[in-house]
């Protein structure tokens, strides 16, 4: 029988002398770069989420002001809206949040006796100031004057627009912008009524300043 071994019998030989029993220096490499990538992104996750968590405590104030007559004093995010503040957590929810844009008038409130747009103000920018919403205006079973002409006059349809305009008719007759239909229309453009009630919603507020 000849000596000779086949070409198959031979072992496959290892990269510089190394055992074909233990790893190959290919498999360590690639086992070590899986580990280290693994930790790797590990600590980055770990971080990340840290720097997540300290970023998501928002700073909050401490704000105090009137609201229809009575002191309330409450802690909020500082990128809390008036109309957030009286609805979420003061339970006023008469102001209604229509676009949330300022544009459509139904969040309008009295802040120191100036018509603004409660889902475009700072709640923490109004230290010490007076608010007055539509649960406001009547003095107990009285309906204010500009409700009890909302009413008789049927200036509304859902009434879903109807505090933000009554309270903006308020500002209007207490700036003295009711010389007219078309200065009363003007000044309160801002207030918008899907339902299209505009002529009985004028009229009201006409009706009302000509009694003051």
């Amino acid at each position: 029988m000849s000596a000779d071994l086949s070409e198959s019998a031979v072992p496959p030989s290892t990269e510089s002398g190394e055992s074909s029993s233990g790893p190959s220096r290919r498999t360590v490499i690639a086992t070590g770069v899986v580990v280290g990538g693994a930790v790797v992104a590990g600590g980055t996750f770990l971080a990340g989420s840290e720097e997540a968590s300290a970023a998501g405590a928002a700073p909050s104030s401490r704000v105090s002001l009137t609201v229809n007559g009575t002191r309330r004093t409450v802690t909020v995010d500082n990128r809390t809206s008036l109309l957030d503040l009286l609805r979420e957590h003061l339970d006023l929810t008469g102001s209604k949040k229509g676009c949330n844009a300022g544009a459509c008038g139904a969040c309008t409130v009295l802040v120191d006796g100036q018509r603004v747009n409660s889902c475009l103000t700072l709640a923490v920018r109004l230290e010490g100031a007076e608010v007055t919403t539509i649960e406001g205006l009547a003095k107990g079973d009285e309906l204010h004057p500009l409700q009890q002409a909302f009413i008789d006059e049927d200036a509304f349809q859902c009434g879903y627009c109807t505090p933000g305009q009554i309270m903006s008719g308020v500002g209007c007759i207490q700036e003295g912008h009711t010389n007219s239909p078309e200065e009363i229309r003007e000044y309160m453009s801002g207030n918008v009524c899907r339902c299209g009630c505009y002529v009985k919603i004028v009229r009201a507020v006409e009706q009302t300043a000509a009694r003051k």
